[in-house]
This record gives structure tokens, C-alpha cells and sequence, in this order.
């Protein structure tokens, strides 16, 4: 066969473009600009090329080489090198690459779930003056994409880089994790790099390797199960069917929307009044999903001078739509999210100003979150829209189909957001989660160490430091005996920090909000776990963490607990005498118990209805409001559960 010269000549440079193309040389998504190494330690600097391409490192007038396998995987050890930059890496083989602006500093991995993941951007009014002032180049994130996979570990991540701390960035970075590096970097002084890879409502087990999961067959089942492409395909697509099929005969049922009931004109006296915030009875929705539509008239007796002003609508079940005199301003998804809608000034007016809000309910109860800020904002007037509104409901539906969040299951996150990563050396790990599995603790409490211990051995460093957050206060504010699985999972997490070697643990029963699982005030939360790496990871002699018991006793009906972390001594809240501990017998039924402080770091607890104690709690509730035990440093006792025959 012959073939004319210009058809050699394709054929000549289609093979030499292939050959090409799997010649380059491609680094992991985290070895990039801005990257942030870790300092003082021996470095693994990998990526892949061609078969037995040969791949050089130019960095700080050296030369490492190394030769891809069969793969096209290849891999350099750099030697350690001091906190300091920035520099620039060259990788050279067929085609050349460059990495800038590169420092040498401590690099810390912040997984978990939502209260992880919560970006300053979600913090904004919280931390305004943090925010305009934010411009630190030596802090640095990268936010890993949320994504799972069931079938393999990932080598390598779809997306991401690194980002500097500036006043825009800043908006992106978790906020625990912010607040944390920055307490870090003024104490140490060298650069921050920081991880993020944590994604809202996932359990444990979605960040455990296959083999951690094998010991869990329920949880192996279910990885496997959603490692087969077609049936996770199919399940996807059906759901998702369902769900726009639901939508649509919704909206084709919204009587306020065919109305357009968003309108100023439409005439709304026969609605029904209703205090705001609050929800509506179920006897008024028909006790089913739907749509209800709010009214609420404001009367503006001068415009503001600014071009943008702020309708905050705390938090709604579940889905909005908010209008201002008939044009939407706003809409959120779900219901955890603050609704804090900017929208241009023009469409407000000297005199009587409506807002409407569109909501949908999934199913339950539906309505506005009490203690949350409902107010226009003007710029320097400040309006509250609590009080009395008006309603109507547009819609009944049956429930919102069930959708299942495959994101959630078994393994799935290790896999796409964890194995990527198990290449870099880290300083340590950030872990706040938990809330996902406060409906089994005791199982928590095995799966929980087990990821530790799994993760530590894919990072290739046994004693890699874990450092956690408890779960804080959260729901209706108790202050008489209960049962709580929040409270059972906080001693959970108690236990772990006790047992498993290298682990520390920020307590934060107080900075929770009863009507909010994620709280705003992530500073303390990031400050605390700052504590506790400076004295486990850093090694200096601080008090980290509250009074926490270390030993104890029973006599003639009275229990004697010493407690550690008070080197400045005790400090009590709202009161003069420790207040929030329990007692009992058999473990079952629990009653108040009286503290007194005898000595330095002593309490003596009984109570008149307990003649052999057998268990003490402290702090044991979901929201306990009753916990004011202190050190000097304003660090909060943590609540626990001891059995007091197990002496100590």
C-alpha cells in the first residue's frame, strides 16, 4: 500500500504528537504554585511521565533524578529542608515544568464534616474586621473537591490549588482552620499550609479505607455495593426523576405562583396572621410538604444613601424564595444556610416596602428559626421584621422523595479525597465531625480509632498527631437529668483523645447554639485546637485544654474527684459553686448532684438521694445549661462519664 507524502507526513506527526502528549511530565494537583511543603523532613516530590522517562528536579542549584516505573510513575526523595521561601522547583524530562512561589513551613490536613468545611464567606458578618483586615501570604489553603469513588483509590485529585490569605481568598477558607493556622503562624512564625478536605453530613465511614471497613461488614457491604457503576447510575437517575417530577407538580400546584402572590397588588387582608419567627401549626399546612407564602409590610421613612442593602432572614425549613416589592432578592436550597441577601437599594421606597418569602416545605414542620436575626438592614438603620406577618398555604404535597447521598457512603470519600493525598507529608490532622453518628456513639467508638489508626498507616507515620474537636452544645437547653446520644458521643470522643497514642481534643460545650448545628464562633473552636498543638505537637509546657477529672474516690456516700489543668486554679460561672454534674447508683436513674470545691484541684460531689454512687456525669446533656466549671484560662471542664467502681 502506498501512501502520498502528505499523508506520511500526518502519520509521522500523529505519532510523534501521541508520543508527545504521554511524555509529558504531570505533577499531583497539590504540588503546584504557592504549595506550601513540610519543613523538616525528608519529602516525597512524585508524578508520572512516559514509561522509563527520565525526570530531573532543579531546586536550590541541585539536581535529584528519578526514572519512571512501568506505570509512568516516578518518585524523588527531597532532603528536608528549614522553614523558608519562596522558591521555584523545575521538573525536566521531554518537556518542562515549573512550580513558584513555593514555601517550606508546617502543613496540617482539616477533614471532617460541615462545621470543617464552613467557609469565612459563611462567617462574614461574624468576623467582618478579620476579614477586611485578612492579608497574610504565609498562610495558605487548598481546598480539596468534594467527590467519592468506590471502585479504587484515587492517585490524583480532579481539581484545586493553592491560595494565599488575602481579603478575597479568605471568603473560601474554613474557618476553624483559619482561625487555627493564624494562632499557629503568630506563635511560630513559619508558613501555614492547610488541606481542606471535609464535606457536610458525612458519617465516619465514608473517610475509611477498604480494608478499615472490612472489620465493619455492614459498612464493606455497602462500599462495595456502590462500587458497581451501573446500579449507582441507575439509582442516581431514578431519584433524580423523582425529585423533578416532584418539583414540577409543585409548582403546577403553587397557587401562589400561577397568582404570582410575590406581587405588591395582590390583595393579602384575608391572609392569616402569624408571629415571626415560628412555625406554622400543622393543623394550617394540612399536616403535609408544600408551599406557604409570608407577607410582612415595612414602613421606610428614609431611603438609604448606600447602593445595596441587606434582608436577613436567620434560618428557614427548608427552602426559600424572598422577594422585596415584587422582585426577587434572594433563594436558598436548603434549610441550614443564613439567609443574608444583598439587593439594590432602587427597588426600596419612601413609605410602606412589602417582603414576601416563597417557602417550600419537604416535609414536617415548616417555618422561621426562633433566635436568629430577622432584619432590613440599611446601612445605619438597622429594621427588625419580627412580629406579625401574614400567610397563606399555596400548596399540599406528599413528602419529598427520599434521595440518597451516595457522596456519604462507605469509603467513598477516603477514596477520592484522602488517597490522593497520602503522598504528602503533613504536620498533623484537624478533625471536627461526628454529629453524622450521634445516633450510634458505641459504634463510633470503634470505627473512629480504626480511621486513625488507617490513616496514620497510609501516611506512612504511626504517631501521626490527630487532633479533634467535641461536639459542642446544640438543641433545647436542659438542665435536669437526661439521656443524650450528643452527650454519649462527646465521651466517645473523650475516650479516644485518652486512649488512642498522639491525639488531642478542643472541647467546646460552650460554644454551641441551641437552634443551629453549625455554630459561628469557629475562632474559639480553631484557637482551642491552636492550644492544644501547641502542647502537643509544638511541645511547650501550657495548660491546652479544662479541668478534666484524673483520679477518684468514694466515701460514706460522697465522691472525691481530682482534676488536672488547673495550674492557675478553678474559676466558676454564673454562680459560686460547680453546678451540671449527676449521680447514680445503678447507671440508669440520675440525679443532681452538689459540688463543692475543697482544694486546689479537688471537687467533693454527692447527693441526699444517692447513698452509693456508682456513675458521675458532667455535662451530660445535648445542650447542658447548667455546665459553669472553669480554669483561669477560660477553658471549659469537659463533661464526661465515669463509673466509680473503676477507680483511678
Amino acid at each position: 500500500m502506498r501512501l502520498d507524502l502528505k499523508k506520511k507526513l500526518f502519520v509521522v506527526l500523529f505519532f510523534v504528537s501521541v508520543g508527545f502528549t504521554f511524555a509529558q511530565i504531570k505533577l499531583p494537583k497539590l504540588i503546584s504554585d504557592n504549595v506550601v511543603l513540610q519543613r523538616d523532613t525528608e519529602l516525597k516530590i512524585w508524578g508520572w511521565a512516559a514509561n522509563g522517562e527520565v525526570v530531573t528536579l532543579q531546586f536550590q542549584g541541585k539536581n535529584f533524578t528519578a526514572k519512571t516505573n512501568e506505570n509512568g510513575k516516578w518518585e524523588i526523595k527531597l532532603p528536608a529542608q528549614k522553614a523558608g521561601g519562596p522558591y521555584t522547583m523545575s521538573f525536566n524530562a521531554s518537556n518542562k515544568v515549573e512550580v513558584k512561589n513555593i514555601l517550606f513551613g508546617d502543613v496540617f490536613l482539616c477533614s471532617g464534616q460541615s462545621n470543617m468545611e464552613l467557609p469565612m464567606g459563611r462567617l462574614a458578618d461574624t468576623y467582618a474586621y478579620e476579614i477586611k483586615n485578612a492579608d497574610n501570604s504565609k498562610i495558605r489553603q487548598f481546598e480539596v473537591p468534594d467527590e467519592y469513588e468506590f471502585s479504587k483509590e484515587n492517585e490524583d485529585l480532579s481539581s484545586g490549588s493553592w491560595k494565599e490569605v488575602n481579603k478575597e481568598n479568605i471568603l473560601e477558607f474554613s474557618g476553624v482552620a483559619y482561625f487555627f493556622a493564624k494562632a499557629i503562624y503568630e506563635k511560630e512564625e513559619v508558613p501555614i499550609g492547610l488541606i481542606n478536605s471535609a464535606l457536610g453530613g458525612s458519617p465516619v465511614s465514608a473517610w475509611m479505607d477498604k480494608e478499615a471497613l472490612k472489620e465493619f461488614p455492614q459498612f464493606y457491604e455497602e462500599h462495595l455495593k456502590w462500587g458497581n457503576q451501573a446500579f449507582l447510575d441507575s439509582v442516581v437517575n431514578a431519584e433524580q426523576k423523582a425529585i423533578n417530577s416532584w418539583y414540577s407538580d409543585l409548582n403546577k400546584k403553587d397557587t401562589g405562583l400561577q397568582e404570582e402572590w410575590f406581587k405588591t397588588d395582590v390583595d393579602k387582608t384575608s391572609w392569616t396572621e402569624i408571629e415571626i419567627p415560628g412555625f406554622v401549626s400543622a393543623e394550617d399546612r394540612n399536616d403535609s410538604a408544600g408551599v406557604a407564602w409570608f407577607s410582612k409590610t415595612v414602613n421606610i421613612s428614609q431611603l438609604p444613601e448606600s447602593d445595596t442593602v441587606k434582608l436577613h432572614l436567620g434560618r428557614l425549613v427548608d427552602m426559600d424564595y424572598a422577594y422585596v416589592n415584587g422582585k426577587q432578592v434572594g433563594h436558598t436550597g436548603y434549610q441550614y444556610p443564613p439567609r443574608k441577601y444583598k439587593f439594590d437599594a432602587k427597588l426600596l421606597k419612601e413609605g410602606e416596602n412589602e417582603i414576601v418569602v416563597r417557602l417550600v416545605n419537604n416535609g414536617g414542620p415548616t417555618g422561621f428559626i426562633k433566635d436568629k436575626p430577622y432584619h432590613l438592614i440599611l446601612v445605619k438603620d438597622t429594621l427588625d421584621i419580627d412580629g406579625t406577618w401574614k400567610f397563606k398555604q399555596a400548596a399540599a404535597m406528599p413528602n419529598t422523595p427520599g434521595q440518597t447521598f451516595i457522596r456519604w457512603k462507605s469509603g467513598g470519600l477516603f477514596n477520592a479525597m484522602i488517597a490522593p493525598l497520602t503522598n504528602f507529608e503533613l504536620k498533623g490532622v484537624l478533625w471536627y465531625q461526628g454529629e453524622s453518628d450521634t445516633d450510634d456513639p458505641d459504634l463510633y467508638s470503634e470505627t473512629f480509632p480504626k480511621m486513625i489508626k488507617s490513616w496514620r498507616k497510609h501516611f506512612e507515620d504511626l504517631e501521626l498527631p490527630f487532633l479533634l474537636v467535641q461536639l459542642p452544645n446544640f438543641m433545647e437547653e436542659s438542665t435536669e437529668p437526661q439521656e443524650s446520644s450528643w452527650a454519649k458521643m462527646r465521651e466517645v470522643q473523650r475516650k479516644t483523645n485518652l486512649n488512642v497514642p498522639n491525639t488531642g481534643m478542643a472541647v467546646t460545650i460552650d460554644l454551641g447554639e441551641w437552634n443551629d448545628i453549625h455554630p459561628l464562633n469557629k475562632k474559639d473552636v480553631g484557637n482551642r485546637l491552636a492550644l492544644e498543638a501547641r502542647k502537643l505537637i509544638y511541645n511547650e509546657d501550657i495548660i491546652s485544654s479544662g479541668p478534666a477529672p484524673s483520679a477518684w474516690e468514694t466515701k460514706n456516700g460522697v465522691v472525691l474527684v481530682n482534676f488536672e489543668n488547673l495550674k492557675s486554679g478553678w474559676k466558676i460561672k454564673n454562680g459560686n459553686q460547680p453546678t451540671g454534674f449527676t449521680i447514680s447508683e445503678d447507671g440508669k436513674n440520675f440525679y443532681k448532684a452538689k459540688a463543692e470545691v475543697i482544694d486546689d484541684n479537688t471537687l467533693k460531689i454527692y447527693s441526699n438521694k444517692i447513698k452509693n454512687p456508682g456513675v458521675l456525669r458532667y455535662a451530660w446533656a445535648n445542650n447542658p445549661g447548667n455546665a459553669n466549671l472553669y480554669n483561669q484560662e477560660d477553658l471549659p471542664a469537659v463533661p464526661f462519664e465515669i463509673e466509680l467502681t473503676k477507680e483511678k
